[in-house]
């Protein structure tokens, strides 16, 4: 089994962000939000926006920490907390928020509040900022 690489992004705080943005219009155009009740009509296109963002905070996190597998071919939720924990116990706050949220209530759930979509995009965000500033800090390699 060879280990899991993730594909190097160019500026993945640009591509983070991007994915974000398709989160925002997958709920905005395909959504259905019932503007009454605050709740999305299409549990489909939340699981799909849940995804997206999900995908971008593990963009972010792969660019930061490179994380490794452990047993597998593709590292999972812990080895990830493993290698955030090393190095800031806010950042895994927030990780692991983004994981109920966007993982397992917007990803598997659908949960269909838009308050709970609206706080998975604001975790989503946050990682993404304070990974930016974490890469702004790490000393350029030079060869």
């Amino acid at each position: 089994m060879r280990d899991f690489i993730p594909e190097p992004v160019a500026d993945p705080v640009n591509e983070a962000h991007r994915y974000v943005k398709n989160a925002i219009t997958l709920l905005k155009e395909h959504g259905q939000l019932d503007y009454e009740t605050q709740l999305y009509n299409d549990r489909k296109y939340v699981r799909m926006a849940g995804n997206t963002l999900w995908n971008g905070v593990l963009l972010i996190i792969d660019s930061v920490f490179h994380v490794k597998n452990t047993s597998r071919q593709h590292p999972d939720v812990n080895d990830y907390r493993n290698e955030i924990a090393k190095r800031d116990q806010k950042l895994l706050s927030l990780f692991n928020a983004a994981y109920e949220f966007l993982h397992v209530y917007m990803g598997y759930d659908g949960y269909p509040a838009k308050a709970a979509c609206n706080e998975g995009i604001r975790l989503a965000n946050d990682i993404i900022d304070r990974c930016s500033l974490m890469q702004k800090k790490q000393p350029e390699l030079t060869f």
